[in-house]
């Protein structure tokens, strides 16, 4: 019945995709045709040579561009983080650059890409160059205590005299199942390895286990308290007033203004006027993104530093990137060969393995492991950057490399197992269906939904939890050179900060790209000051990618097929929740095996 439902309801949202799909399709392949034939093909304008950069929140934050331009319409223009952050560094070193912009408060960005932007924002600064901040408001439009974070990096923050300063901290809630399945005649049979797995207690339990409880409350306090931390030393206020401030926002404008919040009250126009004069007459404010692609030519050649990326669930498949629902997927196949070829190609000296994963599937966790480990045994450097969440088996996967570094709020951690399945016998038998059918095998309905586990079938599902989670044990501590007792007593499915997790021996150093990209230099023996070209793997791209690129021009310009994707995207996006609590009920259940479970807002990749 899960699946029937399942089913219809990716066919009525498919329905709605598949009109906008080909509707968008017709226009911008006619609206490319259009704009060559009408040489009417936007064109960046040449630097000027006084700028203000604006870094723009408003269009979101990834960790890399998708290939296929539906995708990229759908999601509008998300700022990329690696190309942020070394555009920052670039523009804190060119003259052309006087000042930046921050617009905050829009968007979800995860307190790790904070954190990483925040960085980037502190070296501008640190070369004598003014940061202004605006925000209309924090909090009515995305995560105001993240956007304020970020903002606080500035020399001056405004805000609209309507704004608030919404800096409320972090929560997180969920709901919790098992009585409702049990109404319908639902079980949920699951074993884990130890006590704060909580990946399926969603369904298992009726309140968070004390355990889990106590870990996810550990990790909102440290990240809590890296920002408190921060925004005091930023803003030259005592970390106890600011932690009053945060239990009593939201803060209106004026007030905000009173309690060394922010520095001015003004609309856009006003701080924009302001930030141009100081710059000098000729200034001109100028997008990040713009300038991003404008400088990236002017890189200079050097050893190759291979770039490969690990984002969203692990499954032992192809990754996937969908335009429709939004879903990212770390693909075994793709991920494990990226990595392959970047250690048989003799041209790379390093590889950088950007994490960004709450786990998924053991196998095909293992599979990259296997890569990484490779890398390690053949001698060449693999360094693994740590994004928002890298928990579970995307902390295996990281678990062999030379060095890992995360940013202090990464999420990270959870070495644990859980699986199980559903058994949906009584449901059947409530609503008058009977499943009959053979088999040739003793097992072969193992982990059918139709009966519960037999005693012998659980016995085999705890000896199989206890091989996992002895063999990703033995793999962190052969990584990390830990004795088993350091890794058993970071272990228990229990999650970390990155803070948190170096004190573990679980993360060697605090810090993002740049940070990551030293240590690949240093394992590679390249001269820190030296030039690097940071090369993707793989390079390759999806036909339709390659047609729309190199046939008919490039990306979707026009604003209309842009927002009309970004409508359809939106509807799948709003039945997405429903369509993810339906696959996890009839999903194979061991493709969870090594997941991290619920996480806060501020670490989802």
């Amino acid at each position: 019945m899960v699946r029937i439902l399942l089913f219809l309801l990716k066919c009525f949202v498919g329905l709605f995709a598949a009109i906008g799909f080909l509707v968008a399709a017709a226009i911008v392949v006619g609206g490319v045709l259009l704009s060559r034939f009408d040489g009417l093909q936007p064109q960046l304008a040449e630097l000027p040579e006084s700028t203000v950069l604006v870094l723009d929140l408003a269009e979101g934050l990834t960790e890399r561009r998708p290939d296929n331009p539906l995708a990229r319409a759908s999601l509008g223009s998300p700022l990329i983080l690696r190309e942020a952050v070394e555009s920052l560094h670039r523009a804190a070193r060119d003259p052309r650059v006087k000042a930046l912009v921050v617009h905050a408060g829009w968007g979800e960005p995860g307190l790790a890409q904070v954190q990483e932007l925040r960085d980037a924002i502190a070296d501008f600064r640190a070369q004598g160059k003014p940061v202004t901040a605006f925000a209309e408001t924090f909090g009515e439009a995305g995560n105001g205590t993240l956007h304020y974070f970020l903002a606080s990096a500035a020399g001056e923050l405004w805000i609209q005299p309507s704004g608030d300063v919404g800096i409320t901290g972090f929560s997180l809630e969920q709901p919790f199942l098992r009585q409702l399945l049990s109404d319908y005649g639902v079980r949920a049979q699951v074993g884990q390895r130890e006590e704060y797995k909580g990946a399926m207690a969603i369904f298992t339990e009726t309140r968070l286990p004390e355990p889990q409880r106590q870990n996810l409350q550990r990790y909102l306090d440290s990240a809590l308290s890296q920002i408190v931390t921060a925004v005091a030393e930023s803003r030259n206020l005592e970390a106890g007033a600011v932690r009053a401030l945060i239990d009593t926002a939201p803060h209106r404008g004026a007030l905000a203004q009173q309690r060394g919040l922010v520095d001015r009250l003004g609309y856009w126009d006003q701080m924009s006027d302001a930030v141009l004069e100081a710059a000098g007459e000729e200034a001109e404010l100028l997008p990040l993104a713009d300038y991003a692609r404008e400088t990236e030519l002017e890189e200079a050649e050097g050893p190759i530093i291979a770039l490969v990326h690990g984002i969203g669930p692990i499954v032992l498949d192809h990754g996937e990137n969908d335009p429709v629902f939004g879903k990212v997927s770390m693909g075994a196949l793709d991920v494990s060969q990226a990595l392959a070829d970047a250690i048989d190609d003799p041209e790379v000296a390093a590889i950088l393995f950007r994490v960004d994963s709450p786990g998924g599937s053991y196998v095909a966790s293992d599979t990259i492991w296997r890569e990484v480990q490779r890398a390690r045994d053949l001698g060449k450097p693999i360094v693994v950057s740590m994004g928002n969440v890298a928990g579970s088996g995307g902390y295996f996967v990281a678990a062999a490399a030379h060095s890992i570094v995360a940013q202090p709020g990464s999420l990270t951690g959870s070495i644990g197992v859980v699986t199980g399945k559903f058994s949906l016998n009584e449901f059947w038998r409530d609503i008058g269906v009977n499943w009959d059918g053979v088999q040739a095998g003793r097992r072969a309905n193992l982990w059918s939904p139709n009966a519960p586990f037999s005693r012998e079938e659980w016995e085999w599902l705890q000896a199989t939890l206890d091989a996992t989670y002895d063999d990703f044990t033995q793999k962190v501590a052969q990584g990390r050179n830990l004795d088993r007792e350091q890794v058993l007593a970071a272990a228990g499915g229990r999650i970390w900060s990155g803070e948190d997790a170096v004190e573990a021996g679980l993360v060697d150093a605090l810090g993002g790209y740049r940070k990551a990209l030293g240590l690949a230099k240093e394992a590679a023996g390249i001269p820190a000051d030296a030039s690097v070209r940071l090369l993707a793997f793989p390079e390759q791209r999806d036909p339709f990618s390659a047609l729309l690129e190199d046939t008919l021009g490039g990306e979707i310009e026009n604003d209309a097929v842009r927002s009309m994707l970004r409508s359809f995207a939106r509807l799948a996006q709003a039945a997405a929740p429903l369509v993810e609590l339906m696959e996890s009920l009839s999903a194979d259940p061991r493709g969870q095996t090594l997941s991290t479970g619920p996480l806060p807002a501020s670490a989802r990749p």
